[in-house]
Parts: structure tokens; C-alpha cells; sequence
């Protein structure tokens, strides 16, 4: 529990670093007193359980798989993180050991009464019900263990104990790269003694119904696609086009949410009914998008202003920032690049899992960052024998290293404009076709907009 209690703060703080915006709706259900059984989809492994406790104040223990105790190391780092193992029938040969199914039953038991002390002492358990962490937008089959645990609870003290489960729903944006968002759906809490009747006359029909009710309110929560097809249609107009597509003023997570749901709705609609528009502009889009990456632009790069006095008076703030921001670019680039290049490096070569990218990362840059500064703020302290110098320089490490982050993507953005610039003058048909493929993408994807709203 200390271990569990020093790393917290450092985890919240490397969680602000690694997202560039963490956000939660309904937060207060993550305030509510325990005993409770939180329950979530499990796409990104480890970062799912962080990303969960960070916005809890209660400690939260975790069920995780028997695989990740195997080791000495693994196992001490797994259980001073509170967590608890969960044996499955693939887990039956270990390689070190084979256990037989009655002693896997048993480990299993064993792990549910431990769950059950828990929540006598009004803690909160985290279990993942699919087992298994997929990084595709699905919701695999849930296990019945979580509903088994939350009604054998509540059934050692007649359906008293108070205890809820929470379902939630992780969204992540783009799970593998840093700086990217991460949005986190909470339902309606289920009362676990609803489900005492239904218990007392047959438990493993309570069991089932429990599961079905947590998978509708984990489902409702979550962006679910059925295909790898019908997810890319859904991720390029999202990402190239869902600026257009949403009407609010101020963008949120949620708006990009709700905008992904009612995406998958509008594409299942059009399959039904009028599948030839659907063809269409998938078609289009794909086109569209291989002349972006044969060209090496982004879409972000074409966008137009109507007013061109502000438009070149954009450019010349934008050039000026760049030109006077560049020496403090560099102090930031110099001072940082190392740690925050070496995570990343790491993560590729360490797994080809992509669900395990993020986690890898995270974990290794927390390490690189505190190694590396304090490194470099030792040899200042040497060099300078000031521990205000010393101060001001671990101080300006973050703060430039942030800095260096967004100028390096300003100056990237700067860049693809003066690319379509110059691919105007020097090539001007080629660059007048992808407009005109924007300006057509953008008309069908507004018409088929006015054509889905005006049949709900």
C-alpha cells in the first residue's frame, strides 16, 4: 500500500505528460464510497488500470492475469500495485508450472475471497471482464467473474453489504502516440442487491444477467466497430473532417465521442438504404487520402481562409513566433531530446503488440525524464556550485521541453502550408484536383449529415 501511495502522484503527473487531454464524464461516480467493483474494456493493457485509479482517491486494487506473476521482478511490481491474480483455463500450463483444472478452481477461490475481504472493508476492485486487452474499437464477450464476485460479495452478508459496480468506458483517440487523448464514459452504477431474488433462486442465471447488464452499459459508453473496413471509414472522416462535422464552439472529447458514435450510425444507415452513397464516398475518401500521402500534406494543410489581409497577417505572427521562438527551441530540443526520444525507441523494438506501445512508454519515459535530470541538473550544480542556479535550470527543463514540443508541431504546420504553396506555383493542377476532392468530400458528407438527421 505505500508503494501504491508514493507512485500514485508521480503516475497522475507522468498521465498529464503522456495525454494531451484526459477527460472524464460523470467524474462524481468515481467519488462514490466503497465497497466497489469497477468494471472497463480493456484496450491499451496497463495504461487502462493507471488511467482509471489517477481519478479515484480510494486506492484501487486490481484483478489481473496469473501471467504477469510469474517472475520475481513481475510479481513484486504487480503486487505493491495492489493487484490480485485471476487464473484462466489458458493459463493452465505456465511453463515453470502446470496446474491441473482443480487447482486452478482453487488459485481462483482463493483470489475471490481475497476480493471479498476487500470489499468487506468498503474497498474498490478494478476487473477487466473481456480478458483480454484488444487495441481494436471492440467490445469482446464478457466473462461472468466479475458479476460472480460482485453477487457472491453481497450473498456472504445477505444483501447487505451496499456494494455498486461501476461500468466504464475507455476511449482513446490514437493509443500509441504521445501527446494523443484519452476519454472516459462512466455509467449509471448497478445496485448488486437488485440481483438478490434472482441469486437466491438460480445463481448462474443471476450471474448471466449481471454480465448482460454490465456489457449494455459498458457498450453504451464505448466507440464499437464491427470490421476493420467500417473502422477506417469512420476514423479518416473523424480525423480529417470531424472539425466540420461538429457544431459546438468549443470542441470537447466528448463532442469527438458522441461524433464517432453517431459516424457508425449514419454508416449502418447507408449500408441498409442507400449503399451506392456509401461506396461513393468511401471511394472518394481513399483517393483523397493516397494523393495526401503521395504528396506528403494533411488536410489541415489545404483548410482556406476567406479573409486573405488576416490570412497573410497569420502567417507573418506565425513566421515571427517561429523565427524569435527558435533559441529557446533549441535550449528545450538539446535538454530533453534524449529521454523523450528513447521511450519510444524502446517501446518499437521491445514489443510488436500495438495494445503494449503506450504502457512500455509511459513506464520508460517516467524513468528516463527522473534519470536524465537529475543527471543534468547534478553536472549544473557542479559546474556552478549555486543551488539557485540549479533550481532555475530543473525548473526550465520541463517548461522548455513542453515548448519545444509544440514549436517542432507549429513549425511542421508551416511547413506543409509552404509545401502547398509551392506545389501551386510549381505544379497548380495537381493541387486544384485535391481541392476540388476536399470541397466534393466535405458537400457528400454534409448532404449524407442533412439526409441521416432528417430521418431521427
Amino acid at each position: 500500500m505505500l508503494f501504491y501511495t508514493v507512485m500514485k502522484p508521480l503516475v497522475q503527473v507522468a498521465l498529464r505528460v503522456f495525454f494531451r487531454k484526459l477527460e472524464v464524464r460523470h467524474p462524481e461516480r468515481l467519488r462514490m464510497p466503497g465497497p466497489l467493483l469497477i468494471t472497463s474494456n480493456h484496450p491499451n493493457t496497463l495504461m487502462d488500470p493507471l488511467v482509471a485509479a489517477v481519478n479515484r482517491r480510494q486506492p484501487v486494487a486490481f484483478l489481473a492475469k496469473s501471467t504477469f506473476f510469474k517472475n520475481p521482478i513481475s510479481r513484486a511490481i504487480m503486487e505493491s500495485g495492489n493487484s490480485i491474480p485471476i487464473y484462466r483455463r489458458q493459463d493452465l500450463d505456465t511453463g515453470a508450472e502446470t496446474l491441473t483444472p482443480a487447482q486452478l478452481e482453487a488459485q481462483n477461490e482463493k483470489a475471490f475471497g481475497r476480493c471479498y475481504d476487500y470489499f468487506d472493508r468498503g474497498g474498490t476492485i478494478m476487473i477487466f471482464p473481456e480478458g483480454t486487452s484488444v487495441s481494436e474499437r471492440r467490445l469482446r464477450p464478457l466473462k461472468t467473474g466479475a458479476a460472480r464476485i460482485a453477487l457472491g460479495a453481497e450473498a456472504r452478508h445477505d444483501f447487505r453489504l451496499g456494494l455498486h459496480i461501476l461500468p466504464l468506458g475507455i476511449n482513446y483517440f490514437d493509443p500509441q502516440r504521445f501527446r494523443s487523448d484519452v476519454f472516459m464514459d462512466l455509467a449509471e452504477p448497478i445496485r448488486v442487491a437488485d440481483y438478490a431474488e434472482h441469486y437466491r433462486q438460480d445463481p448462474e442465471g443471476a450471474a448471466d444477467v449481471l454480465t448482460e447488464e454490465i456489457r449494455r452499459r459498458m457498450e453504451s459508453r464505448l466507440v464499437i466497430t464491427r470490421t476493420d473496413e467500417e473502422d477506417e471509414l469512420v476514423t479518416q472522416v473523424e480525423r480529417t473532417f470531424g472539425q466540420h462535422l461538429i457544431q459546438d464552439d468549443e470542441e470537447t472529447l466528448y463532442d469527438n465521442f458522441q461524433l464517432s458514435q453517431t459516424l457508425l450510425k449514419a454508416v449502418r444507415y447507408f449500408e441498409e438504404l442507400d449503399a451506392g452513397r456509401l461506396g461513393d464516398l468511401r471511394e472518394k475518401l481513399q483517393a483523397y487520402h493516397q494523393q495526401l500521402r503521395e504528396l506528403r500534406l494533411t488536410d489541415d494543410a489545404l483548410e482556406t481562409r476567406n479573409n486573405e489581409s488576416s490570412r497573410l497577417q497569420r502567417a507573418i505572427s506565425a513566421g515571427l513566433r517561429l523565427v524569435l521562438g527558435a533559441p529557446l527551441y533549441l535550449y528545450g530540443a538539446v535538454n530533453n531530446y534524449l529521454p523523450y526520444i528513447i521511450p519510444s525507441v524502446i517501446a518499437r523494438r521491445a514489443t510488436k503488440d500495438v495494445e503494449f506501445v503506450a504502457p512500455i512508454m509511459l513506464v520508460t519515459g517516467m524513468l528516463t525524464f527522473t534519470l536524465f535530470y537529475l543527471i543534468q541538473c547534478a553536472l549544473v550544480h557542479h559546474f556552478t556550485q549555486s543551488w539557485g542556479w540549479t533550481l532555475l535550470y530543473f525548473i526550465s527543463l520541463p517548461l522548455s521541453g513542453f515548448y519545444a514540443l509544440s514549436y517542432w508541431g507549429n513549425l511542421e504546420e508551416r511547413l506543409r502550408r509552404l509545401r502547398v504553396l509551392r506545389l501551386f506555383r510549381q505544379n497548380r493542377p495537381v493541387i486544384e484536383k485535391l481541392l476540388r476532392q476536399r470541397t466534393e468530400l466535405l458537400r457528400l458528407l454534409r448532404e449524407a449529415r442533412t439526409t441521416y438527421l432528417a430521418q431521427r
